[in-house]
């Protein structure tokens, strides 16, 4: 296990806020407490386009898994970071492209393993494991992933709106390359983050979320950082930019009335 990371608990503390459960309420889930829906509202009178920016990001999800496995055939995904099961998961997005689609979730939140676990107990191809995201080795050698995933084929590695919880001290640029070099050529990273051009906006958004969450938070950065965080690996048309935007469906999304924020990201190849 990686320096720093702690060994996860099985316990769910209903006294901090999660960053997956404050994610599962702008997603109008039900599998919050007070405490993150406090959060939550308090969160959105400075940065008021929060819920919709969620939105957002979980459209993106879809259309990036369903284009990852259409077009370019893969059949092997993990999922860093992946939160609360809510509607068209990603296992269930790549399934109905193909029913051999294999998948694993990963979160260090107890009630993402609880909730998970009962979503999956009758699909044979899905998994979800309790563990840090940033302990590889221990994700890459567990029961689960090794089950499942072919590392003699390509694998898309999802880090989506996740890489923001790690500090820099933890080197995120660091945990993508140690997960590609992982991988074979031809496998995918997708990545995501948000990030704020205006520096009152992040220092605000990352000291609040760092008190809220005790510490489990990194820190909102710029675009040109992400771009850093791909080094080596080919950034794939349409490039980096605000999800919404990524090979949108159609025209019918929710906008964002106010950009002191954004989810940024795309996909990259290893080749």
């Amino acid at each position: 296990m990686s320096q720093g990371i702690q060994p996860q608990s099985s316990a769910v503390d209903v006294t901090i806020p999660s960053v997956a459960r404050m994610y599962d309420y702008y997603l109008g889930g039900k599998d919050n407490y007070a405490v993150d829906r406090e959060a939550c509202e308090e969160l959105s009178k400075v940065v008021p386009s929060t819920q919709v920016l969620a939105i957002n990001n979980r459209r993106f999800l879809r259309r990036v898994v369903r284009w990852l496995a259409g077009e370019h055939g893969i059949r092997q995904f993990i999922d860093h970071g992946s939160g609360l099961p809510t509607q068209d998961n990603v296992h269930q997005v790549a399934q109905q492209i193909d029913p051999d689609a294999r998948v694993v979730y990963v979160d260090n939140d107890p009630i993402v393993l609880a909730h998970g676990r009962a979503l999956l107990e009758e699909n044979a191809n899905t998994a979800v494991i309790q563990a840090d995201m940033r302990d590889t080795d221990g994700i890459f050698g567990s029961p689960e992933v090794e089950r499942l995933i072919d590392f003699d084929q390509p694998v898309a590695a999802l880090f989506v709106s996740v890489l923001h919880c790690i500090p820099d001290s933890d080197d995120p640029a660091g945990l993508i390359k140690r997960v590609a070099d992982r991988l074979v050529p031809g496998s995918f990273l997708v990545v995501c983050q948000l990030v704020s051009e205006d520096a009152a906006t992040r220092d605000f958004v990352t000291e609040f979320m760092r008190v809220q969450t005790h510490g489990q938070w990194g820190r909102v950065r710029q675009a040109h950082e992400l771009a850093g965080f791909l080094d080596g690996l080919e950034i794939l048309e349409p490039g980096l930019l605000e999800v919404s935007t990524w090979r949108p469906d159609a025209d019918l999304g929710p906008k964002q009335l106010t950009q002191e924020w954004i989810e940024y990201g795309g996909v990259a190849r290893k080749v």
